[in-house]
């Protein structure tokens, strides 16, 4: 009896002992998760925090012109692992509708008249792009407030609006500037067109909640605005120049990005050549070492330069 009971205990428990060892790989592969996502994370709240500043802070428009690429492709990336982080979201919403305007349209403009094939080209891939932004914005205004993706895109957010506040304002803008840029663009898709009203809904919310975010960056978005517009869509002198000063005045005269939107929007469609000469140079005048908005100076002084190197493409000049 002795000897069966100590073979009976030699026997090894092979059930107990894989029910071990499969709890300890679990746990293994479970604090392997743990640890990469919280390594995602912390990569993510760094590159849509204070780390985005290593674009907007740059005084080289062309590294960040080959960097921009990549980055958004990365942020993209990061949100396949959380894709209801809302500051990923801003950042690679915005990223793209920066990119896009500031590296695709704005280039497209400055070709000349016998390259108009590759300037539409440019013109279409910039729309694809303010649209790619948009809808990662409103996703992320989704996270935040649950069905108005939907909605916006079927045109019906007055309710959502109505619940926004001041947290909301970068996304409201950022999301309204790409919808409008897209639309702005392309004035032969009409369906896209039929939108604006939604878009314009959107930017009225954020100018309505904090109208001086960003030191008059929704002012200067409705210099644009309402001076490129017809009068039959709500075009308005009175009003463009009412946002320049107040532009202006937010921004304590340190953007030119202001003076260059008002030379562009009202001085060309009124051949006002002394006023748009006027504005572009005080435009060039302005030192501002603020490296939350280097990278924006740089490029308004350029587009600055480039049209007074150009005036005679936008007047009858004797």
């Amino acid at each position: 009896m002795t000897n069966k009971k100590k073979a009976n205990s030699a026997v090894p428990n092979f059930g107990f002992r894989r029910f071990g060892i499969g709890m300890l790989l679990l746990s293994v592969i479970l604090s392997s998760c743990s640890l990469k996502q919280l390594a995602i994370n912390t990569v993510i709240d760094s590159l849509s925090g204070e780390g985005a500043s290593v674009f907007t802070g740059d005084d080289d428009p062309q590294l960040i012109a080959d960097a921009l690429p990549f980055s958004l492709k990365l942020y993209e990336a990061l949100l396949a692992q959380s894709p209801n982080h809302t500051g990923l979201l801003m950042t690679t919403g915005s990223g793209f509708v920066m990119y896009a305007n500031a590296f695709v349209q704005a280039p497209s403009d400055r070709l000349a008249d016998d390259e108009y094939d590759l300037r539409l080209q440019m013109r279409a891939r910039a729309k694809k792009l303010y649209l790619r932004g948009r809808n990662y914005l409103l996703d992320a205004i989704e996270v935040e407030h649950a069905g108005f993706k939907n909605s916006a895109l079927s045109g019906g957010i007055d309710e959502y609006l109505s619940a926004m506040d001041a947290d909301d304002v970068p996304l409201l803008y950022w999301c309204a500037a790409g919808w409008i840029a897209a639309v702005s663009i392309d004035s032969f898709d009409v369906e896209l067109g039929l939108t604006r009203a939604t878009a314009a809904r959107i930017m009225e919310t954020a100018y309505e909640l904090d109208d001086s975010w960003g030191d008059g960056t929704i002012h200067e978005f409705y210099i644009s605005y309402y001076g490129s517009l017809p009068a039959m869509l709500g075009g308005s002198e009175e009003k463009a120049r009412y946002h320049f000063d107040r532009a202006v005045e937010l921004s304590g005269g340190r953007k030119p990005g202001p003076f260059v939107a008002l030379a562009t929007a009202l001085s060309i469609k009124n051949q006002d050549v002394d006023e748009f000469r006027s504005l572009l140079e005080t435009a060039l005048e302005i030192e501002n070492d603020d490296p939350d908005s280097r990278l924006l100076t740089i490029i308004s002084q350029d587009k600055a330069r480039w049209l007074l190197d150009n005036i005679e493409d936008y007047f009858l000049i004797d």
